[in-house]
């Protein structure tokens, strides 16, 4: 009994010993997690150091930026980010908050680096449209001080000098970029300010002078001879009619200009010509009459184109002569004489070297052997290995058609066009025909086939 009852009381007290510690442990962690929720920390999470890179997409982007911005917000207002929305804030705490003014701090704007990312972006297109197209900074500068002489883009572009040739459109576009389109707007701004002032300078000399202007410089009169103290004294009396950058010499210059012109207040225009006066040296050259006009004859000019006349007909007669002689010289050459025809004679096929007389109306052409007699021997215009022994026959039809039927293995071109073994095809006056790279010309005696026709209409009425 002894040795149960202190077992028993051996194992109570270590139940009670783990029991106790069991009992010291969450003590100690509810100690931990309740002071963590004081300091605004949060325990930890064990996790892996390695981070695995994936591309996010554009919705994970903005949600991310977000959700960044949200937290830097809510940092910079003074509320801190680790405690819980439904814990009070301790003593120190409350003593801390009465001491700040109560007047509410603007939270300071911190942009999510996402955000910040995105705009360098979208401003990089705008740098790229800088340096597109061809208006420069110096003619914008032109364009403005231009129209804001004239008011009228139409002078602007007869009187300014660009860079470029622009036309009217595009110097009107121009303008309505630069008063409407905030981006063109800001960007010519920007590089117009960063012109030296010595460019400046010049642009703004260059602009043109407005009525007010130039009704105070017509003023002046052009019998006068003034001097450059005259139109610095203009100058000095009427500062606000007067361009900013406008010179005693460059308003004496202008003056030039316009008297040279009568543009002056005492000068007169004067009126254009009437009746038979000549305007310019176009108009008097239409009123010349040609048949008026004296002809001066050069003898020595005529005289030799007489003799060139001369001597010209003289080698055309010549050569008349001597045609009939190089007809011959020819023919003995060739072997071909004239292709006049005979009273017996239907066609010529006529060829390079030889020419076939067509004096029946059923006439076979091909290669003559020994075994073989045909009417139309082609071996005699050339080489006629490729053609057979009977390639084809020619017949004149009572009509005074001509047809020429292929009776061999190679196809017979007329005109172009191939005629295959079996088939026939119409020959017609000045007719190609080619059998195997020999090349014919088909002559039909029109007088002779008239005849013929003729007599075959008298037969068919009978």
């Amino acid at each position: 009994m002894d040795k149960d009852s202190q077992g028993l009381l051996d194992s109570s007290l270590m139940a009670s010993g783990t029991a106790s510690r069991s009992e010291d442990e969450e003590s100690l962690a509810g100690q931990k997690r309740a002071s963590s929720q004081a300091l605004g920390t949060i325990p930890k999470r064990r996790s892996s150091s390695r981070f695995i890179k994936r591309k996010k997409f554009d919705d994970e982007l903005v949600e991310s930026s977000l959700a960044k911005s949200s937290t830097r917000a809510k940092g910079a207002s003074g509320v801190e980010p680790g405690r819980c929305s439904g814990s009070e804030p301790s003593s120190s705490e409350k003593k801390k908050v009465s001491k700040t003014p109560s007047t509410p701090v603007p939270p300071s704007p911190a942009p999510a680096p996402g955000l910040t990312k995105r705009v360098k972006k979208s401003k990089q297109p705008l740098q790229v449209t800088k340096d597109l197209g061809r208006w420069k900074p110096a003619d914008d500068l032109l364009l403005i001080n231009a129209v804001l002489q004239t008011n009228d883009l139409t002078s602007v572009h007869l009187g300014v000098k660009f860079s470029c040739r622009f036309t009217l459109r595009e110097v009107q576009e121009r303008w309505y970029a630069l008063l409407y389109d905030p981006v063109i707007s800001k960007l010519a701004c920007q590089a117009m300010r960063q012109l030296h002032p010595e460019a400046i300078a010049a642009i703004q000399s260059k602009a043109l002078f407005s009525k007010a202007e130039e009704q105070l410089l017509s003023k002046v009169g052009s019998t006068s001879q003034p001097t450059l103290e005259t139109f610095q004294d203009l100058l000095h009396r009427h500062p606000d009619a007067f361009y900013l950058a406008r010179t005693a010499k460059s308003l004496q210059a202008h003056w030039q200009l316009m008297k040279q012109y009568y543009l002056l207040e005492d000068q007169t225009v004067q009126p254009l010509p009437k009746g038979d006066q000549v305007l310019n040296f176009s108009d008097a050259e239409d009123l010349i009459d040609d048949s008026k006009l004296k002809d001066m004859r050069d003898e020595v000019l005529e005289h030799e184109l007489t003799v060139a006349d001369r001597r010209q007909k003289r080698e055309i007669r010549q050569l008349e002569q001597e045609l009939h002689k190089w007809q011959v010289l020819v023919d003995s050459i060739t072997g071909m004489s004239s292709p006049d025809f005979d009273n017996q004679t239907l066609a010529v096929l006529r060829g390079r070297m030889v020419r076939y007389l067509m004096r029946s109306r059923e006439i076979t052409l091909g290669r003559a052997t020994k075994d073989n007699q045909i009417d139309v021997d082609l071996s005699l215009e050339g080489p006629a290995w490729k053609i057979s022994r009977k390639q084809g026959v020619i017949k004149l039809k009572n009509n005074g058609d001509f047809f020429i039927a292929n009776e061999g293995r190679r196809p017979i071109y007329i005109d172009g066009r191939p005629v295959l073994c079996g088939s026939k095809w119409r020959l017609s006056n000045n007719s190609v025909v080619e059998i195997a790279s020999l090349r014919f010309v088909f002559l039909i005696n029109q007088d002779l086939i008239a005849l013929i026709r003729a007599e075959a209409a008298k037969i068919i009425p009978q």
